[in-house]
């Protein structure tokens, strides 16, 4: 297994490092860049386009086996790609079927990426993005990605999976707003999913976990040049694409196998555990703002990271805790799989709650006593017992 996971992380990786080097070189002269502004948290103008790179580590390292796959490449096979424990567990019945899937999967996810590369470039309003994420997130459930949630309506689980894709894509796109703190969750997020696809479930699911570790791959890469202080951005081409690869392949990956009995029909909560901490920032965003009165989709610095920056994390500091939360979340989706029952389950999901309110009262308290510094009244110096001058 190791030899699969190193098969599969470490060549996304190079190509990431190489690529998103080649582009911060190349970016500025396209202009591609991100300015400084009142609502971003960078000072100095900084190159864009690092989504390019990720998803050019990621499609390159898949096209290439896929090639191998349909028999393209004279005198090589996809078991002289596979290690031999891997290829005699791997099922090649349905490889074609799945190859469509991921292909497809991978159009829908590049197509956002344009929409988003195209947003980079010129601030595209937030209605046309909205309506292209939705006609794409469609045309997936229609091709077949779709979840069940073991309702007897497939309209139900379709609706569902539409929803879910539309929230992950904006919420990773929400979290690009520090160096290295969208990128390093989806890092974690997949890691985490690729893991229960390989040791979780009764029978490993390779494809899904390979495609999972190609990802984890090109982030890592990514990361070497996006860690703070970041030296390029990722930019909405970027995650656009991340969060649409995550929400479809949670809904393609099998966490619940019926009829094996190893593991009850809870463990489908587990992406909604690995993938609490961006869910609470969407969510959390959302409320500030329609409380406010603003729009949902407008723009501003009340999201989870810049509230700790506000309590006097720095910025660097206030992304590592948000990795951490996510990792400590993550890691209760996959303690799932080493319980039998619901009641064990619900213990779990009362932990990971239990981690989400303390964030919030947190950012409560301290978003109320520093209101309460700002109102106070300058005191009068003679007060503090220094005079004026008569």
């Amino acid at each position: 297994m190791l030899s699969f996971v190193l098969a599969c992380v470490v060549p996304p990786m190079l190509l990431s490092v190489t690529a998103t080097g080649l582009l911060r070189k190349w970016a500025p002269a396209w202009g591609l860049v991100d300015r400084p502004g009142p609502r971003k948290v960078h000072e100095t103008v900084t190159p864009m386009g690092g989504g390019i790179a990720v998803w050019f580590s990621v499609v390159t390292p898949l096209a290439a086996v896929t090639l191998v796959a349909c028999n393209l490449v004279p005198g090589l096979s996809l078991n002289d790609l596979l290690p031999a424990a891997v290829a005699t567990e791997l099922d090649l019945t349905n490889l074609n079927a799945r190859l469509g899937l991921l292909w497809g999967i991978l159009g829908g996810a590049t197509l956002l990426g344009i929409v988003g590369l195209i947003d980079d470039f010129r601030n595209l309003p937030w209605g046309p993005r909205l309506a292209v994420q939705g006609l794409v997130a469609a045309g997936l459930v229609f091709g077949g990605v779709r979840g069940t949630l073991f309702a007897p309506s497939p309209l139900v689980g379709g609706l569902a999976t539409v929803l879910w894709i539309l929230v992950l894509v904006n919420a990773f796109n929400f979290l690009d707003n520090m160096d290295g703190l969208s990128p390093g969750i989806a890092l974690i997020a997949a890691s985490l999913f690729a893991f229960m696809m390989l040791t979780g479930t009764p029978r490993s699911h390779w494809l899904v976990a390979g495609v999972l570790l190609v990802l984890s791959g090109a982030l890592a890469g990514f990361l070497f040049h996006n860690w703070p202080p970041a030296k390029i951005f990722l930019g909405d081409a970027g995650s656009y694409f991340i969060g649409l690869l995550l929400a479809t392949w949670t809904v393609v990956g099998t966490f619940y196998e019926a009829g094996t009995g190893s593991t009850g029909r809870h463990v489908i909560l587990a992406p909604l555990f690995v993938l609490a901490i961006p869910l609470y920032d969407f969510t959390s965003v959302m409320l500030i703002r329609l409380k406010r009165g603003q729009s949902p989709f407008q723009p501003d610095k009340n999201h989870f990271s810049h509230r700790l920056v506000d309590l006097g994390f720095s910025r660097r500091n206030a992304v590592l805790v948000i990795h951490l939360a996510t990792l400590v979340t993550g890691l209760g989706g996959v303690l799932l799989y080493q319980v039998s029952d619901w009641l064990a389950a619900l213990m779990i999901l009362a932990l990971v709650a239990c981690v989400l309110s303390l964030f919030a009262i947190l950012e409560t308290v301290g978003r109320r006593i520093q209101a309460d510094h700002l109102s106070d009244p300058i005191p009068d110096e003679r007060e503090n017992g220094e005079g004026q001058d008569a």
